[in-house]
């Protein structure tokens, strides 16, 4: 190699090692679009939360005894062909019922965050051939579902769990359909009892964009059924406006 190509490597050599060591893994050096754009902040409830304790509240035998699934699907007005989502899915209780009730023609996305009962509940769908079914494992304050594609989204008996409700609620709402409803079953308690008042509930959808539609006694699923439509306009992150409960 010539003298001039030799200090020609040697200045290509030096200008990459600069460039390594400026990349140091602390900061991409082009931002993800996902980063860019990533709303927030969301204001932190103001109230307690409930721990994810357990994904059974009760058998499923002495559930059906009392005909909960039936009766809250019947309320839901859950219909053959329709596409609902089962947040909080658990170890599959509502999902199962939910694929019979939609039929071949619907579909039926069951999430959770527990990576153990997520896999538990594939395997249950796989061997009771839900052909009907998708599983997948969701985030706590986001859900992750596709935008206009549910008639429902069911959550049974785990709202209060919920750690980051305003962003949840947020991110929610894309993903229903013109008429679609959310569909909230919980108990009417505190939220470190593992229940929701009513008040609260519809307070902290209605911050987000939400109108209740229903709310009814549901003796038969251990306390209410309300549902929801999103009517917006979905406020900005910044504006939202957390509720404040005495007594919780």
């Amino acid at each position: 190699m010539s003298k001039r190509g030799s200090m020609l490597a040697a200045a290509l050599l030096i200008a990459l090692g600069g460039a390594v060591t400026a990349c140091d893994g602390s900061k991409p050096l082009i931002p993800h679009k996902d980063e860019e754009e990533r709303p927030g902040p969301f204001p932190a409830a103001d109230r307690p939360v409930a721990d994810v304790v357990s994904s059974r509240w009760s058998n499923e035998d002495a559930r059906d005894r009392l005909r909960e699934a039936d009766q809250v699907m019947d309320r839901a007005k859950i219909r053959p062909g329709m596409t609902v989502a089962d947040i909080g899915a658990g170890e599959g209780y509502y999902t199962v019922r939910l694929a019979q009730r939609v039929g071949k023609t619907g579909r039926v996305l069951a999430e959770d965050i527990v990576a153990a009962w997520r896999d538990q509940l594939a395997e249950r769908v796989s061997r009771e051939r839900l052909d009907n079914v998708s599983v997948r494992l969701g985030e706590p304050a986001d859900p992750k579902l596709p935008p206009n594609s549910f008639d429902r989204v069911m959550m049974v008996h785990m709202y209060h769990e919920i750690e980051q409700p305003y962003e949840f609620l947020w991110r929610l709402f894309p993903a229903l359909k013109r008429d679609g409803l959310v569909v909230v079953v919980d108990a009417n308690r505190r939220t470190k009892a593992h229940g929701t008042p009513p008040a609260l509930l519809k307070c902290e959808f209605e911050a987000v964009g939400f109108t209740q539609v229903s709310i009814e006694n549901m003796p038969s699923a251990g306390g209410y059924l309300a549902t929801f439509r999103a009517t917006g306009p979905r406020p900005e992150p910044g504006a939202i406006r957390p509720c404040r409960m005495q007594g919780d």
